[in-house]
């Protein structure tokens, strides 16, 4: 007898907690071979909604954390992906890669990681500044996460494209709403599963699946979402994202780099999303000497 395979559920991650879509839908992507690899919740605009009112709740006391902190969790992150690396990979394959390309890709992502994660209590200290003014004043400009980040992952990939946006903008200080690859889903909810024991907060990050097509223009017209950041993207659906934010003054970053490349991480993907704050704080000259107050 042929044992039939119980497939996988992959569910949605919001508010650190694991739903099915409100929706109740789900859909089946195959591999090269035409198999069934997986269940997969097929999101809804509720989801979109839902995920932001999470990403909004985390965000205050995600941005008041130090600086310190968030490296250590970021780079539990990296540990908890290394504990997991054997399925990383065996899903990769699932989806196509060959089993060196997708240990590349693993052994990449956690590099990543790890990247990100030391430059969480140094970014601030290089974009910050102490300006000159022409009065009895110091002068400072130091960077504040913008808030909430919408993130259309990469569609090609399945964990690198993911990984390579969400890490900036968390190690940043933002909270983020992600839209998973369509076709290869299968890393992204796993990763949501390592997110959720490696001491991330609720709501720092929330990832759905399904189709962007029905999914972004929500998180693009959405006004309580600072920032959206898309990756490889056809024309004309960029374009309609872009209509979308500009009505609502949202900021957008379209990047396109080939994610599997080192040189693919940098400081700019972090300061694209910080605000730059001025502080003002007068002197009072005594003596001779000068002293804050």
């Amino acid at each position: 007898m042929t044992r039939l395979e119980i497939l996988k559920t992959y569910k949605i991650y919001i508010g650190g907690q694991f739903p099915r879509t409100e929706s109740g839908r789900y859909y089946t992507p195959l591999d090269a071979k035409g198999k069934a690899l997986a269940n997969i919740c097929l999101s809804s605009k509720k989801d979109v909604r839902n995920a932001v009112v999470a990403a909004r709740k985390a965000a205050g006391s995600w941005a008041e954390r130090s600086a310190f902190n968030r490296g250590q969790i970021l780079y539990r992150i990296a540990e908890m992906l290394e504990g997991r690396h054997a399925q990383f990979v065996e899903e990769l394959m699932k989806q196509g890669l060959s089993k060196m390309n997708a240990t590349k890709e693993v052994n990449l992502s956690i590099d990543r990681i790890v990247y990100y994660a030391g430059w969480c209590d140094k970014y601030n200290a290089i974009l910050s500044s102490v300006n000159p003014v022409a009065s009895s004043h110091f002068n400072f400009s130091s960077c504040e996460p913008m808030g909430v980040v919408g993130i259309i992952a990469e569609q090609s990939t399945s964990l690198i494209g993911l990984v390579s946006l969400v890490l900036p903008a968390i190690c940043g200080g933002n909270t983020v709403i992600v839209l998973a690859s369509e076709k290869l889903p299968l890393c992204a909810v796993t990763f949501a599963e390592v997110l959720n024991s490696s001491d991330l907060p609720g709501g720092v990050v929330n990832i759905l699946t399904g189709s962007p097509s029905e999914m972004a223009p929500t998180l693009a017209s959405h006004k309580d979402v600072n920032a959206l950041l898309v990756s490889h993207l056809e024309d004309n659906f960029k374009k309609e994202l872009s209509i979308l934010a500009v009505e609502n003054l949202k900021r957008k970053f379209d990047y396109t780099p080939d994610w599997n490349l080192e040189k693919s991480q940098a400081l700019h993907y972090i300061a694209d999303l910080q605000e730059i704050k001025t502080t003002w704080h007068p002197i009072e000259n005594v003596g001779g000497a000068t002293s804050s107050y």
